[in-house]
């Protein structure tokens, strides 16, 4: 199982990029293009099969879609560092070049029937840079130099989930879903391993699998309001297993382990014939999830962890019906900043946080059975996240972290996204 997932998710993703924290902020056209808000107004499968499965019993038949984007994203990475010569900075962009953003569902029920099926396979999170060796920043300068030389880091996270819906009346319908899910890490350099006289060493792409679930509830009252509420369990993870190899050749493993966070949704939605409206809020729960809990240094100079606070998540969409076979569609998603000033330098290797994101949207319908979907992102972390550089070989009982005095580093970043989805009635 494990090496069949390894090569499916390596066949139709390149990679990921999150946008709220480390996870998506919605999955497919439609649910992007509406900021992510999904969890009392299903437009589409997509939007009920991420945020809430009880809304799945509001769709008959057999549906399918498959959405693909491109995303472009462009961070840079400052530092600055005291010399007896006065302060000396320097700022690295990234070269990661243009990720893939892929996903594919399928529901199906009978008409009239309490009971409503689906069977998703998204990418729901993701991180990556690739800052290159830069004598002009210090922070990418050789590690023989005091640096950390080329910053590269690459995270995915790949889900099935396995959907279920029951429509306890018209009005009322609960949703469950179990996941299964592969998660893929590489590190260079390698800050959760110890290092050696060589400095810290860079990894192979180590993959580990979880497992986890999510259960929601939903209403509408049949005049167009409605509400859900959706819970999504913190996904467990075995350890990833890096195998290391230093600057002077020589090999060494460690494990890591890293979890993905809890997720508690509440929105509402209101239809009328010309409109559709979403709000959503989310809580996502990092500092109760392994990998994001701790912070600082061990005794052995690696990195216990991210040490992410947990955040808050606003969605809100409309969806626009007045013109025939052509819905369009605008949304707005803000996010809190997981990433504590004192802990920014430990967050390097995944820079993708993003304050304000905006998105604009639109379908035709072909015909009864097929709709394209697209939609535009455009994303800002509204300023820089900065705090000072970290050196284990400075802790003290009054310096904990092993703060420089003097120093800074920071980084931000744009984001920009186009997707294009296919929804298709099997009947």
């Amino acid at each position: 199982m494990k090496k069949f997932l390894t090569l499916f998710v390596i066949l139709i993703s390149a990679s990921l990029f999150a946008q709220v924290g480390h996870l998506m902020q919605g999955i497919g056209a439609v649910n992007m293009s509406m900021g992510g808000a999904a969890t009392a107004q299903p437009l589409d499968i997509n939007s009920a099969l991420y945020w809430n499965p009880a809304a799945l019993s509001v769709f008959d038949g057999k549906i399918l879609t498959v959405n693909a984007g491109l995303f472009f994203s462009a961070p840079e990475l400052s530092s600055t560092v005291p010399t007896p010569s006065g302060p000396f900075s320097g700022v690295t962009k990234n070269d990661k070049g243009v990720s893939i953003m892929p996903s594919v569902a399928y529901v199906w029920g009978k008409e009239k029937s309490k009971h409503t099926y689906g069977i998703s396979a998204f990418g729901i999170s993701g991180f990556g840079v690739n800052f290159p060796e830069n004598m002009s920043n210090p922070i990418n300068m050789p590690q023989s130099y005091g640096g950390f030389g080329q910053i590269k880091s690459d995270y995915m996270l790949f889900q099935v989930g396995f959907s279920y819906a029951y429509k306890i009346s018209d009005k009322f319908s609960v949703g469950f879903t179990p996941t299964i899910n592969l998660a893929g890490l590489q590190l260079a350099p390698n800050p959760t391993a110890s290092p050696t006289m060589a400095g810290y060493p860079s990894t192979n792409k180590a993959y580990t699998l979880g497992y986890g679930g999510q259960l929601g509830i939903f209403y509408q009252n049949g005049a167009g309001f409605k509400l859900g509420a959706n819970y999504k369990s913190p996904q467990f993870f075995s350890d990833f297993k890096f195998k290391n190899t230093y600057l002077d050749g020589s090999k060494g493993d460690n494990s890591f382990n890293m979890n993905f966070p809890a997720i508690y949704s509440i929105g509402t939605g209101y239809s009328t014939s010309q409109f559709d409206l979403a709000l959503d809020f989310r809580y996502v729960d990092y500092k109760n999830t392994k990998g994001f809990d701790k912070s600082g240094w061990t005794p052995t100079n690696s990195v216990s962890g991210f040490g992410w606070d947990d955040i808050q998540v606003v969605s809100f969409g409309v969806q626009y019906k007045g013109i025939s076979k052509l819905p369009l569609r605008a949304g707005y998603t803000f996010s809190s900043n997981p990433i504590k000033p004192e802990l920014a330098f430990f967050s390097t290797p995944a820079t993708a946080i993003i304050k304000n994101a905006y998105q604009l949207g639109c379908g035709y319908e072909f015909s009864k059975k097929a709709t394209i979907n697209a939609v535009f992102h455009y994303g800002t972390s509204d300023g820089a996240t900065s705090g000072p550089m970290n050196n284990p070989m400075m802790v003290s009982p009054s310096n904990p972290l092993g703060a420089v005095p003097g120093s800074n580093i920071s980084y931000d970043m744009t984001t920009k996204m186009i997707m294009v989805g296919l929804t298709y009635k099997l009947n």
